[in-house]
C-alpha cells in the first residue's frame, strides 16, 4: 500500500509542477512598462492570457497606478468604485479567473492619455471574483511557489510511512 501511495504522490507532484510550469508571466508594455504613450490594446494583440498567468507592471511608485476596475470604470476612465489598487512600482496581478479583467491608470489624465488594459483571460469554469494585484489593500492571489508543492509532498510522504 504504502509503494503505491507513493507512486500516487510522485504523479501528484509532476502534475502540479506541470500546471505551475504552464503558467506565463506577461510583463505589461514590455520593455516600456506601465507608462503613458503605450496602445495596450496592441500590447495585448497576438497573446493568449490564461488562468493562471501573471501580469508584471513595471511603473515609477507613486507615479502611477495599477487599479483593477469594472467595465464601465475602465470605460469612463474611473477608479472610484475599484476592485484593487496599487501604486507600490511593482505589481504582479495573478490572472485567478476567466473572463475579461480591466485595469487603469487612476492618475488624473493618465487613463484618457492611454494608460488602461483589458485582458480576456480563457480558462475553465466560472467563478465569482478576478484578480488581485499583490500588494493592493485587497490582498493578492499568487500562485503557489515550488517550496509549498514540494512541502505538501513531503508531508503526504510522512503520513503515508507512519501508516
Amino acid at each position: 500500500m504504502a509503494s503505491s501511495s507513493a507512486a500516487l504522490l510522485a504523479v501528484l507532484v509532476v502534475a502540479g509542477c506541470a500546471g505551475m510550469a504552464a503558467a506565463t508571466s506577461y510583463t505589461v508594455g514590455d520593455t516600456k512598462g506601465w507608462v503613458t504613450g503605450v496602445d495596450y490594446s496592441g500590447w495585448t494583440s497576438g497573446k493568449s492570457f490564461a488562468v493562471g498567468d501573471t501580469l508584471v507592471f513595471s511603473y515609477v511608485s507613486k507615479v502611477h497606478t495599477v487599479t483593477e476596475v469594472s467595465q464601465g470604470g475602465y470605460t469612463s476612465c474611473s477608479g472610484s468604485n475599484a476592485v484593487a489598487n496599487d501604486d507600490s512600482g511593482a505589481t504582479t496581478v495573478t490572472l485567478a479567473t476567466p473572463g475579461t479583467h480591466y485595469y487603469i491608470c487612476n492618475i488624473p489624465g493618465h487613463c484618457a492619455s492611454g494608460m488602461k488594459l483589458a485582458v480576456t483571460v480563457a480558462g475553465g469554469g466560472s467563478s465569482p471574483g478576478g484578480s488581485t494585484p499583490s500588494g493592493a489593500s485587497a490582498g493578492g492571489t499568487l500562485v503557489p511557489a515550488m517550496g509549498a508543492v514540494v512541502a505538501a509532498a513531503v508531508g503526504a510522504l510522512v503520513k503515508v510511512a507512519l501508516f
